[in-house]
């Protein structure tokens, strides 16, 4: 398991199973807690080819380098990250995707995980990302007609791809709640568990690019239906939208920065994914860029 030191204790973590141990009995010394952020998230690529109506993501043409990537991702290992999720954009139109998976499956202790519309995990590629890609987390936005209308794909050839998934790779669904999407909840949880999905993450739509925020009566319509979820598939809700629900958060010393990070397709790390603005990680490396970003953050929050 991977050790990460910190605040709260000692953390560890193992990328197979995805669990989590908190030692908490005795705080270790600052000097020895890990520097990077627990869990980095990065654009590699704003290339997209759906054209989604809550699109958040930036629509200037910036892909990544896989040498950079490699190169931050393992700079990232060495300093205590647990895991790094791939996105966009469509990380799949990256045409170095499963190299870059390879490698931090076998070059660094990381979690590998991505998230995608799914759509282009035909068998070949899922044959290359398995045994090299931990988690794999599907955009679902509504089901049924709602899904088609919103993301101008079919939802047969969703649900196809999600049953060969089954048996390849641990994968979740990703749901934006939003007054369109908000009656599609029972119908979705019903399909996660039909192909054996393990987590519905539920994330209530952001005002962010070409998002709207959700409005209060699906907010609340949401809260209810969490309340009477008796499904066996696992919820968890984007850190956006947790202050609606019992979330349990065993870290509750670690500061937001230290948790998680973003790095952009133009190569830019930011606080999360929704920032207009960063620090550019140059050839002094991401934990330069970091440090930086830290900087600006503690002046910021006083």
């Amino acid at each position: 398991m991977k050790v990460r030191r910190g605040p709260d204790g000692v953390h560890l973590f193992d990328r197979k199973t995805g669990a989590n141990i908190l030692l908490d009995e005795e705080i270790p010394p600052q000097s020895s807690w890990s520097t990077s952020p627990r869990q980095v998230s990065i654009a590699l690529t704003n290339a997209c080819d759906l054209v989604c109506p809550h699109c958040y993501a930036p629509k200037q043409k910036a892909a990544l380098d896989s040498k950079n990537v490699k190169r931050w991702i393992s700079e990232l290992d060495e300093h205590g990250c647990f895991g790094v999720g791939f996105g966009g954009g469509e990380p799949t139109l990256h045409s170095d995707l499963v190299d870059i998976c390879k490698f931090g499956q076998s070059q660094t202790n990381l979690a590998i995980t991505m998230t995608t519309h799914g759509h282009r995990l035909n068998d070949a590629l899922l044959s290359q990302l398995a045994g090299n890609i931990n988690f794999i987390r599907i955009s679902m936005d509504g089901v049924g007609s709602t899904y088609e209308t919103i993301r101008n794909r079919s939802f047969d050839s969703l649900l196809k791809i999600l049953r060969n998934m089954r048996d390849v790779i641990p994968f979740g669904l990703n749901y934006v709640i939003n007054s369109q999407t908000i009656d599609g909840l029972d119908d979705a949880a019903q399909i996660a568990e039909d192909v054996g999905a393990c987590e519905i993450l539920l994330l209530p739509e952001e005002a962010v690019g070409k998002g709207t925020k959700i409005d209060n009566v699906s907010l609340e319509n949401l809260i209810k239906w969490v309340g009477s979820y008796r499904g066996s598939t696992r919820l968890a809700v984007s850190s956006g939208g947790a202050d609606s629900f019992p979330t349990a958060n065993a870290l509750l010393n670690e500061v937001e920065l230290s948790a998680f990070a973003h790095i952009d397709a133009s190569g830019n790390l930011k606080n999360t994914s929704f920032e207009c603005s960063g620090v550019a990680i140059d050839s002094t490396g991401v934990m330069s860029a970091f440090q930086r970003l830290n900087k600006e953050y503690i002046e910021e929050i006083g």
